[in-house]
């Protein structure tokens, strides 16, 4: 493109039009060296890939690609190109006071938290997920997208996560009934797992669930027109996996779950069968 601008056979404004890149983009490669060049590509290249990311996440992959990158040039890169994350909404301060619980994770399969999300698919058709995450590691142990989840349902998630992961110490949720249930509570009971419930209309206990939340919606169920439920299945499980693999959290030293994981293995499963659920 340099050899073309520079004998005059086009215009800069021409060329980039052509090549649908941004003329701020190209005077960027042009006063770099090769190096820095490809950097910035990789900038524009991740930004576009992980639209929701800000510069900070960004310059956390760059690093672990093994890039020597200062924040500034990201975000002038981000900001030139139009790639900054758009602002949401200010959300509406909560009331009450909330209740300081006794148990704070301190290693893997300390305390796991789960919880409901609703959306829909194209045509209306109602879903509900239910989420588990651990909250040492940060990592999603599953969704589970049906248009129905009852008891039985999530028991039976659960039992195929503490087959591959063990069985947790502690359970934090809401008061929800599926949650409360007598049958959810004498599995646990027979598991020697404690539950421990946030203080109704209080879902900032939850709080690492709730950032979860957050971030599911904001990267995948805000981005993604399901046309059926077999879609939305696919495409969050698809989300779930690069979400423990790839994104850097901020909490984690901007790890990625997995990666966290990984420094921090887990004790040798308790694998409990329980007893049998009612299906």
């Amino acid at each position: 493109m340099s050899s073309v601008v520079e004998s005059g056979l086009c215009s800069v404004r021409r060329a980039c039009r052509y090549l649908s890149l941004s003329r701020s983009s190209w005077h960027y490669r042009e006063r770099g060296g090769d190096g820095k060049k490809k950097l910035i590509e990789r900038i524009i290249a991740l930004s576009r890939k992980y639209p929701r990311y800000g510069y900070r996440r960004i310059r956390a992959l760059l690093m672990r690609e093994g890039w020597k990158v200062g924040r500034k040039l990201v975000q002038q890169v981000r900001r030139l190109e139009g790639l900054g994350v758009k602002g949401k909404k200010p959300r509406r301060r909560r009331g009450g006071t909330s209740t300081a619980l006794p148990t704070k994770a301190g290693s893997v399969n300390e305390v796991w938290s789960w919880d409901f999300v609703h959306t829909r698919t194209e045509n209306g058709v109602p879903l509900k997920l239910l989420t588990l995450i651990d909250e040492y590691t940060r990592q999603c142990l599953t969704i589970r997208a049906q248009r129905r989840l009852r008891s039985g349902d999530i028991l039976d998630a659960l039992s195929e996560v503490m087959s591959e992961r063990g069985v947790p110490q502690c359970i934090r949720s809401d008061n929800g009934s599926e949650f409360i249930a007598k049958e959810v509570q004498s599995w646990f009971k027979d598991l020697g797992i404690r539950t421990l419930y946030i203080d109704p209309g209080s879902p900032w206990q939850n709080g690492h669930v709730e950032s979860f939340h957050n971030r599911l919606r904001d990267e995948c169920l805000n981005q993604e027109d399901f046309l059926s439920v077999l879609e939305a299945q696919i495409v969050i499980e698809e989300w779930r996996l690069l979400y423990n693999r790839v994104h850097p959290h901020s909490k984690l030293g901007f790890q990625s779950p997995d990666q966290f994981a990984m420094n921090h293995p887990r004790p040798e499963p308790n694998i409990q069968s329980g007893p049998e659920m009612v299906t």
